[in-house]
């Protein structure tokens, strides 16, 4: 299960490398700042996957300056604060906005 998870985290994080280019978008200053974020996306996506309780493919996480955002969609009130929860115990989110919307 440990060498499941390491893959999985791995997977991740190169895609969301892959994905997120090099470029520094507006509100950043630096391109750490950027990479740091990229760090902050991919650590939360990595315990949404490890996590039973939230679906990890329904909830988009983007992160800009250390605040995560929270989009998509949750199948309970309780599947959204397990999210939120998720993303602020995560190292270095300084903030969370949490914007999934409960299906029934």
């Amino acid at each position: 299960m440990k060498y499941a998870r390491a893959i999985a985290f791995a997977a991740l994080a190169g895609i969301t490398i892959i994905s997120a280019g090099c470029a520094v978008t507006r509100g950043q200053e630096t391109a750490g700042s950027y990479v740091d974020d990229a760090a902050i996306t991919t650590a939360v996506k990595a315990k949404f996957a490890a996590d039973k309780t939230v679906a990890a493919t329904a909830i988009s996480v983007e992160t800009l300056n250390g605040t995560v955002q929270l989009s998509g969609f949750a199948k309970s009130a309780a599947e959204k604060a397990q999210a939120e929860s998720i993303a602020r115990n995560t190292k270095n989110v300084r903030a969370v906005r949490n914007d999934i919307v409960i299906r029934p």
